[in-house]
């Protein structure tokens, strides 16, 4: 295990919340729409900064350590994609309006980050207090890649998200968005804005996505450093990443099928490690480079491939993939 001393947690931590503060800042300051250049400028400026403590980190822990990092990195980047379709199909739902976007999405990674640093908390207190924890997270993500290849080719329906619809059924609601204010008051009476709504919406999504990733980056460590560095860095530039990728997104149609693929093999990792630990050492695991080598093969065949089919099939759109949304269908029909 690594020697993380509290004042380098306490850094850490500092750091990310300072630049956090800055994005809420400029979203509540000056509320405008994200053009391409702003938010190619700031997508560079949070992968340098990801990849610059990647290199500090394993400098100060080795190269294992900045591997296991990087690994982390890149597979919580890649997961995060999948969580920008979803915040494509969030806003279009709601119309929320462009100069609000930026807001509600630096909201939402807030959040994401608060349910990640729980569910890492929780993880590694299981993982370190019971060894067979690594072969019930490499079964659920066994189930949620098959449920995801299964569904690849299907939206999550936030209409009929349990948390969305209560909301709409017991709160008071304003038509409109009012400046972008959550709470607003009409005739003395106090009445909540869909940004509020918004906000259920992506909160519950992050949550969600928080089940799946977590697993996702303990397959490659075990460090609880490491692994709420991996997902605060991923997370971070999301927000600059939405804007910069919007239009984009439609043209990834294997991109669930690509996730797919890495949760299974993350799955599959996390499998034969805790049989390696519990039953033979004979059996053997997946070394953390391989892991990234995977990873980062799978990405750049899905990216290649998905540009390809759709100049053949400009008709053809992508999907952001649900585990449960042809179910729903079903009972609907």
């Amino acid at each position: 295990m690594l020697d993380i001393s509290p004042l380098t947690w306490a850094v850490t931590i500092g750091f990310i919340i300072a630049l956090l503060a800055v994005d809420l800042i400029l979203a509540a300051l000056r509320p405008h729409h994200v053009g391409f250049k702003e938010a190619t400028a700031w997508s560079v400026f949070y992968i340098a900064v990801a990849i610059g403590f990647g290199i500090w980190f394993g400098m100060a822990h080795g190269n294992a350590a900045g591997t296991e990092y990087f690994a982390g990195y890149i597979i919580e980047k890649s997961l995060s994609v999948d969580n920008l379709f979803v915040f494509v199909i969030i806003m279009t739902t709601f119309a929320v309006p462009d100069h609000h976007q930026h807001k509600v999405l630096t909201f939402g990674i807030v959040l994401a980050l608060i349910m990640r640093a729980i569910f890492i908390a929780l993880g590694a207190a299981l993982i370190n207090s019971f060894s067979f924890m690594f072969l019930l997270f490499g079964l659920l993500l066994v189930y949620t890649a098959v449920q995801l290849f299964r569904h690849r080719d299907e939206d999550p329906d936030i209409e009929s998200n349990v948390m969305v619809r209560g909301a709409r059924r017991f709160l008071p609601i304003t038509a409109d968005y009012v400046d972008g204010k959550l709470v607003t008051k009409v005739d003395g009476k106090r009445l909540f804005t869909p940004l509020f709504i918004v906000l259920i919406a992506i909160g519950s999504v992050d949550l969600l996505f928080a089940l799946d990733s977590i697993p996702a980056v303990f397959g490659v460590t075990q460090e609880a450093y490491v692994v709420f560095t991996a997902n605060a860095f991923a997370l971070l530039g999301l927000r600059a990443l939405f804007f910069l990728v919007k239009g984009l997104l439609d043209r990834l149609v294997y991109l669930s099928t690509g996730l797919s693929l890495i949760l299974l093999f993350i799955g599959v990792k996390l499998i034969l490690h805790w049989a390696h630990v519990d039953i033979n050492p004979s059996i053997p695991e997946i070394p953390t480079p391989l892991s990234l080598g995977v990873v980062i093969g799978i990405l750049i065949v899905v990216i290649i491939a998905s540009l390809i089919k759709t100049r053949l099939s400009p008709e053809e759109k992508a999907h952001a993939g649900s585990l449960s949304a042809a179910k729903k269908k079903n009972e609907d029909e």
